[in-house]
Order: C-alpha cells, then sequence, then structure tokens
C-alpha cells in the first residue's frame, strides 16, 4: 500500500467517525457564542491578575496602567454579558445541540462568578483601606450564590419569562459597579453580600427578550463607553463612570421592590377572588 493510499485511508476513516457522532454533541453557532463568553471571562480574571494584581504586589505599580487594566476586566465581563444574551436569542431562532445549557451554565460560572468574584479579592488585596480576608469572603459568597443559582435554574421548572433570583450577569456587574464606586469598605462589602443573596433569593426577575432584550443590549454599550471615557481621562469621564455605577446598583436595589410589590399584589388579587367566589 502507498503512503498516498495511506493517507487516503486515514482521512476517510477520521471523516467517517465524524459522521458518526450524534449531532447532540456537535457545537452549533449558540455554543461558539457560549464559547465567546467563557473566553471572555478568562481574559478579564488575567487582566485583573497581569495589570492590577501583579503590579501592586511587585512594588512598581502604575495608576494609570491598573485603571487600563481593570477597564479592560470590566468591559470583557460585559462582552461575556452580551454573548450570554445573544446566545439564548440565537438558540431559540437556530438549533442549539443538547451541550448547550451544560455550556453555558459552565461559561456562566466563569464569567458572572469567578471574574467578578476575583476582581473583589483583588480590590480587597491593593486598596488601602480595605481588608484582603473580609474581601476574599465576601468574594465566596459571591461565587457560591452563582454556583448555587445556576444549579438551582438546571432542576427547576418556572412560569415563562421569568428568573428566580438576580440572574448571574446582573449581579456580576452589580458587583463589579459597587467596587468600581469607591465606597468606604464596610458598606462595599455588606452591599456585595446583599447582591450575592439576591441571586439566590425568590424575587423573580424579567427575562431579557424583544424590547428588554434591546434596552439590555444598548445599557451594555453605555457602560462600555463610560469605561472607555474613565480610562481615557477624558473631562468628565469619572463623573460618567460613578453615574453609571450608580444607576447600575440603583436598578440592582429598585427592581426586587417592584417584583416583590408586584407579586403582593398579585396575592391579594386572588385571595379577594377566592373570597367572592365563596
Amino acid at each position: 500500500m502507498t503512503e498516498h493510499e495511506t493517507h487516503s485511508n486515514w482521512v476517510s476513516e477520521i471523516e467517517e467517525q465524524d459522521d458518526d457522532l450524534p449531532l447532540s454533541t456537535r457545537l452549533s453557532i449558540a455554543d461558539a457564542l457560549t464559547l465567546g463568553n467563557a473566553i471572555c471571562g478568562f481574559m478579564a480574571v488575567y487582566f485583573t491578575t497581569t495589570g492590577v494584581l501583579v503590579p501592586h504586589l511587585m512594588g512598581h505599580g502604575d495608576s494609570a496602567m491598573s485603571k487600563h487594566s481593570a477597564a479592560n476586566a470590566v468591559t470583557l465581563m460585559l462582552m461575556a454579558s452580551v454573548f450570554d444574551l445573544f446566545d439564548g436569542l440565537v438558540a431559540r431562532k437556530l438549533r442549539s445541540s443538547a451541550m448547550g445549557a451544560e455550556l453555558d451554565n459552565l461559561s456562566d460560572l466563569i464569567s458572572f462568578g469567578l471574574a467578578p468574584a476575583y476582581f473583589v479579592v483583588v480590590w480587597g488585596i491593593v486598596t488601602d483601606d480595605a481588608h484582603g480576608k473580609v474581601a476574599a469572603a465576601a468574594a465566596v459568597l459571591v461565587v457560591l450564590a452563582v454556583v448555587l443559582r445556576l444549579a438551582r435554574f438546571s432542576c427547576t421548572t418556572l412560569r415563562d419569562g421569568v428568573f428566580q433570583g438576580m440572574p448571574s450577569p446582573f449581579g456580576a456587574m452589580t458587583v463589579v459597579s459597587l467596587v468600581l464606586l469607591e465606597l468606604p469598605f464596610v458598606p462595599t462589602v455588606l452591599a456585595i453580600v446583599g447582591v450575592a443573596w439576591l441571586m439566590v433569593s425568590r424575587v423573580e426577575y424579567p427575562k431579557p427578550r424583544g424590547r428588554l432584550a434591546l434596552v439590555t443590549f444598548c445599557w451594555t454599550l453605555v457602560s462600555m463607553g463610560c469605561l472607555a471615557a474613565w480610562t481615557l481621562d477624558i473631562p468628565g469621564g469619572h463623573q460618567l463612570l460613578q453615574a453609571g455605577c450608580a444607576l447600575q446598583c440603583v436598578a440592582a436595589a429598585t427592581i426586587p421592590g417592584f417584583a416583590t410589590t408586584r407579586r403582593v399584589n398579585t396575592f391579594r388579587a386572588n385571595r379577594r377572588e377566592r373570597a367572592t367566589a365563596r
């Protein structure tokens, strides 16, 4: 048998094996977007380490470089949320593999669990008035909240159009916003713990579909613009970033209130209907 024939037979065997693969194990377009989410989360950890933590530990950290790296890390987390938003939309329009749900959960754990929690840990190390061990404890709560939330999402069925507990992308952006607001250490840590609690709570949040998905996407782009203005030292850039972070935190605080009020009103209406029926 010639070398060409051997190579041809080998290629044929590979192609046959590929054809024999079940469709459930082949990546779809939605899965590719989900993997983009995971890559962004990992790169956020990379920039936080190489641009913020390592220079600080080496004793020659440049504030401008640290600010640029922190902005890159947060921007990557925002990009991960964009991938997470669109992979669901694409999966509903096109096909999604059987691995889609698992890939989504694993990617979310990296981008919206590990990356923001690591950001909190590094903040606790590099900030003068912070306490590293306390910040690390708060970061652990964030990771555990995301793990529990994703696990609960995988094994429970809710009515269509809602999430139970604060969605992990929204929670991650709120945690990062709290850090960037540069508030005193203790209120920041308490607020981070509150966000972790909201992620595992039973408060219902609407899924980003239709007009809400468009609003979410636009808000993400605005947030990236605020980060860019802050990094480039554009006049008013710092104030713009602070305003964006404050709006994120206000939304995180008010949405549960509206959701709880609506749930209470629905419960009261149903009780009145039952009483009238009697």
